[in-house]
């Protein structure tokens, strides 16, 4: 998907009274958005910066409710019960997808949700502390086979994307690290800045600024190639992993069964917001790529995401347990 649909879903926003006065008086109250993760994380970060403006192309505060734990599960059962009524939103993150086969949900997303918009994808990076013996990937590798099971790496929780897509790397490589999963991104980052943990795998929204510093070292990203996030660095795909590529995402939901206006409504503010030359660029700055898809080309994505990691997950028997 290119930016494209950035500038076309805002153009077809601006261009629609009609859905518009469809709606009534929605939103006449505050609206509640979800970040089914904890303050610091990268989800939060992109939320709070389309925030702003989106509420104001509304007219209504936009509520930031963080209900973080296990693997961004809690949040997202929280907004799969709530009224569908156009008042409860969600940020999903890309382990919305993995749960969806890692975890026994009583929900299932493509069945709960209603896609608005794919938000912005990203590269994902294996980082290490700059006091580390690792200075490339391969001195990773090479370390973990002499020793398997003695180098730990980070991520944000068991099952998401950092985790799936690292075991699919010792996979394919045939070597062996050992999974520490934190409760989210902000307190693992936290940890790998301190150099108390040896590898974090993580979104390049919550490490850039400490990659910028030198702080942690970036060993590979999940690109096909390299990416303008992490100049300089290369991706796993170029180092022998043939094909390798795990883009992280976000992507906006609503409920089931929100009246068809509300959603387009929705749809319409957010294409808006993210077209805002300073949204853009600040979530661009953090090291992502801003999508603002179609509902349609958000479905079909997570609907491919679900799949596809959904085979690694049990070709590897992952479980919210591992």
């Amino acid at each position: 998907m290119q930016r494209r649909h950035l500038f076309a879903l805002t153009a077809a926003g601006l261009a629609a009274p009609g859905v518009l006065r469809a709606q009534g008086a929605w939103p006449d109250r505050p609206i509640k958005l979800i970040v089914p993760w904890p303050p610091g994380g990268s989800t939060d970060t992109v939320a709070r910066i389309f925030q702003p403006k989106l509420a104001e192309i509304l007219g209504r505060s936009i509520v930031i409710d963080n209900r973080g734990g296990a693997s961004g599960s809690v949040g997202a059962q929280e907004a799969a019960r709530a009224p569908a009524d156009g008042y409860t939103w969600m940020l999903a993150y890309d382990n919305e997808a993995t749960n969806q086969t890692v975890m026994r949900l009583p929900y299932k997303a493509l069945e709960a949700f209603a896609p608005v918009s794919l938000v912005a994808t990203g590269p994902l990076a294996m980082v290490t502390h700059h006091s580390s013996p690792y200075r490339t990937f391969q001195d990773v590798v090479n370390a973990a086979k002499l020793a398997p099971d003695s180098i730990a790496y980070a991520s944000s929780g068991v099952g998401g994307l950092a985790h799936v897509s690292t075991t699919l790397l010792q996979q394919e490589g045939q070597f062996r690290l050992v999974h520490v999963p934190y409760r989210g991104g902000g307190p693992a980052v936290q940890d790998a800045v301190a150099g108390n943990v040896p590898l974090f795998m993580s979104n390049v929204v919550i490490i850039s600024q400490h990659i910028k510093a030198g702080t942690l070292r970036p060993l590979g990203v999940t690109t096909k190639g390299e990416t303008r996030h992490v100049p300089g660095v290369p991706s796993f795909a170029q180092q022998g992993f043939n094909g390798f590529e795990a883009p992280t995402w976000w992507a906006f939901l609503g409920r089931v069964g929100t009246p068809a206006p509300i959603l387009a409504r929705m749809r319409e503010a957010l294409a808006q917001a993210l077209a805002d030359p300073g949204v853009r660029q600040r979530i661009e700055e953090q090291g992502a790529d801003v999508i603002a898809s179609s509902p349609e080309e958000c479905r079909a994505f997570l609907a491919t995401e679900i799949d596809r990691w959904g085979k690694v997950i049990r070709d590897n028997h992952i479980t919210a347990e591992s």
